[in-house]
């Protein structure tokens, strides 16, 4: 068992440096405190929480938050936030939120495990990240509870994933399109070679095998949850004779009835739109958008029993939600002469 003397000895330095560095103590320097957390926890050391840190009331998680805007209630990472929230405070939890922006969030590109306990976090909701990003590379070996949203990562029984069922939300999509006469389906999608778009993509194509639709590899594009990408996909669905588009995100739903509109084209008459998130603005576009919700609310409450469940030992290692379909007049039935 590695003690606190071992760790000394292969820094050169005294037993007290390395027990005071431990425990954050104001009398060491945050380069030697970082050190000596990273020594430790590569040589396996197991770090003892202080005592006084271990009721409910003195626990504290973070929030680590990237390439997701959070700031007011129309934006998808407001309710997921709150939701994480309200369940925290409900337990008496501290929660701080990282934005990627701050200055002590790139500690974490030199250790995570290292960051999280100094800073006394006893886990973390990771939201808005790729997975070839740096530090969710360091999450397939982290030994801190770690909740992911719409990102999995399998064989560590410390991180788990909370997420919407893409099959059941994509499926609802694609069955009520045909239920309307459709059969020209395109699918507009997020960011490539990330995990939602691809557990969104497969799930559009195996939906449409299963209803025996077929599958255009020219109606299947990605708009990379990005403003004004439909103008760079919309012309050539429409060239190819699309009747109704799926689209991975109310933005990209939103700005697929303004390019169509551009176009000249008019939604649902001409083309049917549906969007998936359901925020709040999908209610007020021109017309109202057809939608999948997510629950952010609940995905965020989710999370936060998810993580109370790791720091508990319990290795969950995944919580998905129903989706729900939303009908509104951005979908109609297909026009008999298309």
């Amino acid at each position: 068992m590695v003690t606190i003397k071992d760790i000394a000895k292969r820094l050169g330095v005294a037993p007290s440096t390395v027990s005071k560095s431990l425990n954050n103590a104001d009398d060491i320097s945050d380069e030697t405190k970082h050190l000596v957390f990273e020594t430790a926890l590569e040589m396996g050391y197991k770090i003892k929480r202080n005592k006084n840190n271990i009721g409910l009331a003195e626990r504290r998680v973070c929030i680590l938050i990237d390439n997701m805007e959070y700031e007011n209630h129309d934006q998808f990472g407001y309710d997921l936030i709150l939701g994480f929230k309200n369940a925290a405070t409900s337990r008496n939890w501290q929660v701080d939120i990282i934005p990627a922006n701050l200055n002590a969030f790139y500690e974490l590109s030199n250790n995570y495990d290292a960051f999280m306990i100094q800073n006394k976090y006893s886990g973390a909701f990771m939201i808005g990240f790729s997975m070839h990003n740096d530090y969710l590379q360091q999450i397939r070996r982290t030994r801190i509870p770690t909740v992911l949203f719409d990102n999995h990562i399998t064989e560590n029984p410390k991180v788990g994933y909370v997420a919407t069922d893409c099959y059941e939300g994509i499926g609802m999509a694609v069955k009520y399109l045909k239920n309307l006469g459709h059969k020209k389906i395109a699918f507009l999608n997020g960011t490539k070679n990330t995990m939602i778009s691809d557990e969104r993509i497969n799930a559009f194509q195996q939906i449409m095998n299963e209803l025996s639709l077929t599958v255009y590899d020219e109606l299947m594009e990605n708009g990379y949850y990005v403003p004004n990408c439909a103008k760079y996909h919309i012309p050539a669905f429409l060239r190819n004779g699309a009747t109704a588009i799926v689209c991975a995100s109310d933005l990209i739903a939103s700005d697929v009835i303004n390019e169509v509109t551009r176009l000249g084209y008019t939604v649902p008459d001409d083309i049917s739109v549906i969007g998936f998130d359901d925020l709040p603005f999908s209610a007020n576009l021109t017309p109202p958008l057809t939608t999948i919700k997510q629950d952010r609310l609940s995905l965020g409450k989710s999370a936060l029993i998810l993580l109370d469940g790791l720091i508990n030992d319990i290795p969950i290692s995944k919580m998905l939600l129903h989706a729900k379909l939303i009908e509104r007049t951005s979908s109609a039935h297909v026009k008999t002469n298309l």
